[in-house]
């Protein structure tokens, strides 16, 4: 972990933003909403159609590590934080993402 806080900064830093703000490909927060991609009953989103071709045909883009547990998530169901510099960290839940600020 401390590895991360290096590279990304201090978890406090760290904010939840909305999932539709965030290209789930490029794992970047925009602040403004992306393109809706559903598949499934689930809707996933990218900044371009070249994401949005990668989130319907690539499984493997759907899914993410939450931050603070390692184990696999679902993008469009995880809780997603940004920092200032708009590179994003996925969670299973809000508990993990607050655990996640605590341990800095």
């Amino acid at each position: 972990m401390t590895f991360m806080f290096s590279v990304f900064g201090f978890a406090s830093d760290w904010k939840i933003v909305p999932n539709k703000e965030v290209c789930m490909v490029n794992e970047t927060h925009f602040a403004r909403p992306q393109i809706p991609v559903p598949v499934a009953g689930k809707t996933y989103y990218g900044c371009c159609e070249n994401c949005k071709k990668t989130l319907s045909e690539n499984q493997n883009a759907r899914t993410a590590k939450d931050a603070l547990t390692g184990k696999t998530v679902d993008k469009a169901s995880a809780v997603i934080a940004a920092n200032p510099a708009g590179n994003v960290l996925y969670f299973a839940n809000k508990k993990n993402f607050e655990q996640f600020v605590k341990r800095r």
